[in-house]
């Protein structure tokens, strides 16, 4: 099993795992990005560089980890009981998440210390899980609602194409235009 692999340990190692991750959102605050090193992390954090370097192999690693991490929602979607407006509602707070500077450099941290997809994919997941409960919801409440991977697809996936490599004129009116055609019989 790689060092990818493991989901939300329990006892020391999820000890170790939140103080640096932890270490990491406060040093990123105060020395910035640039001036991050590992041995300032484990230092932070009460452990040693070799624990950081075993459990992550380098800081863009574990940049990468700390970014999915942030990228997880805290909360379920909205229910308003409707499919057009709770579905328009996560995705305007999506784009506005992930098209923040800050977004942004998560959305590069997930990515740059991810050479096998991993990351990239737990993200996905994130979108999809949130998506996957809106129209479960709109199902329920007996709405024709389309599948998971066809909103990624037609919401989702222009939404990251457009904040990573065209992101003028990426407003609320686009995201609420891609949710309208998505639904569209």
């Amino acid at each position: 099993m790689s060092r990818r692999q493991m989901v939300r340990p329990g006892g020391r190692s999820a000890r170790v795992q939140e103080s640096v991750h932890a270490a990491v959102r406060e040093l990123l605050a105060e020395v910035g990005r640039d001036a991050l090193t590992v041995p300032m992390v484990a230092q932070r954090a009460g452990v040693t560089p070799s624990t950081v370097y075993r459990r992550w192999g380098d800081l863009q690693e574990l940049l990468s980890d700390v970014a999915v991490e942030r990228l997880r929602p805290d909360t379920e979607p909205h229910d308003s009981g409707d499919l057009r407006t709770d579905l328009t509602a996560w995705s305007e707070q999506f784009l506005d998440e992930m098209a923040s500077p800050s977004g942004r450099a998560y959305i590069r941290d997930a990515l740059l210390g991810d050479p096998d997809g991993t990351n990239a994919g737990r993200c996905s997941a994130y979108a999809a899980e949130q998506i996957d409960i809106i129209l479960t919801r709109a199902k329920d409440r007996g709405q024709d609602a389309p599948d998971v991977e066809t909103a990624m697809d037609r919401v989702v996936a222009p939404i990251m194409y457009r904040i990573l490599f065209r992101p003028a004129d990426l407003d609320a009116a686009y995201v609420r235009r891609l949710v309208t055609e998505f639904l569209l019989p």
